[in-house]
């Protein structure tokens, strides 16, 4: 009975253990890439959104107009950011990726006074 009680006891730890493993390998597998896209309207906006929700891996899609900007989250494991700047570009729109931390985006708040 006391062995028959260890062994279970050992196994729900094994058990616990994986779930745990389990839950920190998927989360290695999500990436985020932003790309600038030469969209000129609302339906350009609308065309690279029913086209990119679409794509195998994305998870998330933030298209901007005005910043002219796509921020896609997608897994690495079903797609690439090259996959997917790929698929823009068959739309016939021209795309650059963006390093976030070097966009140098300004404060609206200082504009340039005119004289």
């Amino acid at each position: 009975m006391k062995t028959r009680t260890i062994i279970m006891t050992a196994m729900l730890f094994l058990g616990l253990s994986y779930t745990v493993n389990a839950k920190d390998l998927k989360g290695d597998k999500k990436s985020e890439v932003t790309f600038l896209v030469s969209m000129t309207c609302e339906n350009c906006q609308k065309r690279i959104e029913n086209k990119m929700s679409f794509e195998k891996g994305v998870t998330d899609l933030d298209v901007n107009l005005p910043q002219k900007t796509v921020t896609i989250k997608y897994r690495k494991d079903k797609t690439s950011a090259d996959k997917l700047k790929d698929a823009i570009r068959q739309l016939g729109y021209t795309v650059t990726p963006l390093d976030k931390t070097k966009t140098g985006k300004k404060d609206p708040s200082q504009k340039k006074d005119k004289e």
